[in-house]
């Protein structure tokens, strides 16, 4: 039983990183242009309710993040449906960006760290 748990785990992590991949690979090609999308690198993803939606977790150079997730929101649909085009699946899952603020907590404890260095 153990066992079968697993290869759902390795199949919905093999999907979230395709779609991860697939979903880069569509911001490149057709957002090339899109000042808020040109700057989106996704960072991760992970697949969830039976591999029904994938969260794509991401990180911008843009500092304006709100304006930045408005912008994803609005043209999922759009990267859905170039999705499903390139997937070779039955099903293709929902996707939501969210981002990922590691590297500002990173750079946030760095600066902490320093600050108690002098």
């Amino acid at each position: 039983m153990m066992k079968r748990q697993n290869n759902n785990s390795n199949r919905a992590q093999r999907v979230a990183s395709k779609v991860q991949t697939l979903v880069a690979e569509i911001l490149r090609d057709n957002y090339a242009d899109d000042k808020l999308v040109v700057g989106v690198s996704l960072v991760g993803a992970v697949a969830h309710g039976g591999l029904q939606f994938v969260r794509l977790f991401y990180y911008s150079r843009n500092d304006d993040i709100a304006a930045v997730q408005r912008r994803l929101e609005e043209i999922t649909k759009t990267v859905r449906y170039e999705l499903a085009a390139r997937m070779n699946q039955k099903y293709v899952p929902d996707i939501r960006f969210e981002y990922d603020d590691t590297l500002d907590r990173a750079e946030r404890i760095d600066s902490l760290l320093s600050k108690l260095d002098k």
